[in-house]
């Protein structure tokens, strides 16, 4: 991809696909179907063990399996050359893996240098990805890791996955070795670059909270299969079998309320209530809630500046039990 080019997701599919280790009894990934539309978030979950890290790792071929197809773009990984297929697929892990002995940006040029980019071209890209990942290029750029915090040290691994504007992102357990505070914070910079770069991001998990606040749809899996395949409301609210339910904690309605923002609680809502406390439409039910529990008897529902509504305990009960349907 030249350094100009600018990144847009490509699907990802994935036939048939058989992984078994060495001296293992039974496959590591079973015969798994799976296809992830360009520019789609999805998130493999489910506990240690269940082949999702496994599954993840056969798009960059870093595992190969003993049958079926994976594509990329069209492309079948096989006959690809594994080390070029790797510089084309960003992947971060939790152990974010800078090298100790360069820079940081320094770090986030190794692939945009063995892709033979000019040296103005990489120093741009990287003061451009810190500014993206939001740490000061002229602050930044000359550190060390061991100088950085863990959660700086993980952006700087996303921006170095991101150097090359690759089409398709890999993400596995990224965030699980830093404090909740990080965690969430790191959360919420993926989501803004997903939304800012459209890149196709397979992210692994086994934090339910942390796929069902990133995913645009969640893969859940058990033994090597797929158990469950949906957006998170759906299978939060309609789980599959009595794994996924227990996983989930599918019966917390405070989880789903995580998932609704005001606006999808209006359809029958009341007219606004003079002196009622606003909340962006945006704003997750779960959020409005505790507003209410706070003593409000109602919140006003603001969307671009305007009250499109209000909410109450009643119209919140109602919305979740029309998601139930």
């Amino acid at each position: 991809m030249k350094p100009h080019e600018t990144s847009a997701g490509a699907p990802l599919g994935l036939r048939d696909v058989a992984v078994r280790y060495s001296g293992a009894d039974r496959d590591a990934v079973a015969g798994v179907d799976l296809d992830v539309p360009a520019g789609a978030l999805v998130v493999l979950l489910g506990p240690s063990g269940c082949g999702k890290s496994t599954l993840l790792r056969t798009v960059n071929r870093l595992v190969v399996p003993y049958r079926g197809a994976i594509e990329v773009d069209g492309h079948d990984v096989t006959a690809s050359d594994p080390q070029t297929l790797r510089r084309g697929i960003g992947y971060v892990i939790q152990a974010v893996g800078l090298f100790p002995h360069l820079t940081v940006a320094q770090n986030v040029a190794i692939v945009p240098q063995l892709l033979s980019w000019t040296p103005e071209a990489i120093a741009a890209r990287v003061d451009e990805l810190l500014d993206l990942v939001r740490l000061e290029p002229a602050r930044y750029r000359s550190r060390l890791p061991r100088e950085l915090s863990g959660g700086e040290q993980q952006r700087v691994g996303v921006a170095r996955a991101l150097a090359a504007r690759p089409r398709v992102l890999l993400m596995d357990e990224p965030f699980g070795a830093v404090d909740a505070i990080v965690r969430t914070s790191l959360q919420d910079e993926t989501l803004r670059l997903h939304r800012a770069l459209g890149t196709t991001i397979l992210f692994v998990t086994h934090d339910v909270d942390e796929a069902l606040r990133l995913a645009d749809r969640i893969v859940v899996m058990k033994d090597g299969r797929i158990e469950q395949d949906g957006t998170p409301l759906h299978v939060l609210a309609k789980p599959a079998t009595t794994y996924v339910e227990t996983l989930l904690d599918a019966k917390d309605a405070v989880r789903r309320l995580s998932l609704l923002c005001a606006r999808d609680a209006l359809r029958n809502a009341s007219r606004p209530v003079d002196g009622a406390p606003p909340v962006p439409a945006s704003e997750t039910l779960r959020a409005v809630l505790s507003r209410l529990l706070e003593g409000a008897d109602a919140v006003a529902v603001v969307d671009d500046g305007r009250v499109i509504g209000s909410l109450s305990f009643a119209e919140i009960r109602a919305a979740l039990v029309a998601n139930e349907r």
